[in-house]
């Protein structure tokens, strides 16, 4: 995974946004994979949009592609108004039978060759295709019917692209405690999008047949995690200039850009508290601290924002919104949206709809 700031942007011309809808299911189709850089705010959805519109195609051949962009933002905006309420059932309760998650999950032995090959990966390199994470979620929830926070939480602590927003309420859409329905996706369904020929499996059947499906021996087995964050360690104390403003970046900002043409001190907040409630892995923490060298003049402070504030002024400290900075003392600014929609939307239907009366 690279992350020298002028080679993620050199990944936006390598984009195909008209190819995007009808491959983007495939495990090979044409998807973006800037997932990581947008969730460490590296880059922002908006800078995304604005590349892509810039670039001579019809809208309705990017639209799709715009969509999905517009699906990450639409899982801010939920976690910003409902907040701590996304860590449980949101809309529905979901019918489960356990709050664990199936050994075989965490192993790669479920037994379906596409899913257990994605998850080998997935320990390598950080990173699962979206198919890949909806048919893992659909197997925990609803063919193992284990309750989707634990496997969501698996999820989340592996990924380099680890957004707890769009984590925990896309698990919450297949599951159906955040939409209408329960998604499924069969053996035919898989083998279609991974390039597999599996039969005689426990999801070779027809869709109506998952009315009746016991859960699978295969997801029988069950474990409970303990995920702990390895903290960086901080090699020298920070050097605050009260004289100058202070910058915070975190897990979710890593703009280089912001704010790049003033002298401040630049801070990398890295709190025990938020990652004792959303641990991370170490492969997740250390591509945190390489993007984090993309800003100049970052320090490194591990420790709560409260005792960082007792070495700075707190009329002199700036972020950006974000659901775990609620508790920042200082000036808050916005995050770059795509479109200047507000508040909490009970479909992504709705929020589209909203959205698309900006676009021109």
């Amino acid at each position: 995974m690279i992350t020298e700031y002028s080679l993620i942007l050199q990944k936006l011309e390598l984009l195909k946004p008209s190819k995007y809808a009808k491959s983007r299911n495939y495990v090979d189709g044409d998807v973006s994979k800037l997932s990581p850089y947008i969730s460490r705010g590296i880059i922002s959805t908006k800078q995304v949009f604005d590349y892509i519109t810039s670039l001579d195609y019809p809208f309705y051949k990017i639209e799709k592609f715009v969509q999905e962009l517009a699906w990450r933002d639409y899982w801010q905006q939920i976690w910003i108004n409902k907040g701590t309420h996304i860590n449980n059932d949101l809309k529905n309760k979901q019918e489960c039978k356990n709050y664990l998650i199936p050994k075989a999950i965490v192993d790669g032995t479920t037994s379906i060759k596409a899913i257990d090959d994605s998850i080998t990966e997935f320990y390598k390199s950080g990173y699962i295709h979206n198919h890949l994470r909806m048919y893992i979620a659909s197997l925990c929830c609803n063919v193992g019917m284990s309750h989707w926070k634990l496997p969501a939480q698996w999820m989340y602590y592996h990924l380099l692209d680890a957004d707890w927003g769009s984590n925990a309420l896309s698990w919450q859409w297949v599951c159906g405690s955040n939409s209408n329905k329960l998604y499924y996706a069969n053996q035919k369904n898989i083998n279609k999008y991974c390039y597999t020929s599996q039969k005689n499996t426990f999801l070779d059947i027809e869709y109506h047949q998952f009315n009746d499906l016991k859960i699978p021996n295969e997801l029988l087995e069950l474990m409970d995690l303990k995920l702990s964050t390895p903290l960086p360690k901080m090699t020298e104390k920070i050097k605050i200039d009260t004289n100058k403003p202070t910058l915070l970046y975190n897990f979710y900002n890593l703009d280089p850009k912001w704010k790049v043409n003033i002298d401040a001190n630049r801070i990398l907040l890295v709190e025990p508290s938020v990652f004792e409630n959303y641990p991370i892995s170490k492969k997740s923490m250390e591509f945190m601290l390489e993007l984090s060298k993309n800003i100049n003049g970052i320090q490194l402070y591990v420790g709560e924002f409260k005792e960082l504030k007792k070495i700075t002024k707190e009329s002199h400290i700036y972020f950006k919104e974000h659901p775990l900075n609620q508790y920042y003392k200082g000036t808050e600014e916005n995050r770059d949206w795509i479109f200047p929609v507000k508040g909490y939307f009970s479909s992504f239907f709705k929020y589209w709809k909203t959205c698309k009366k900006h676009i021109k």
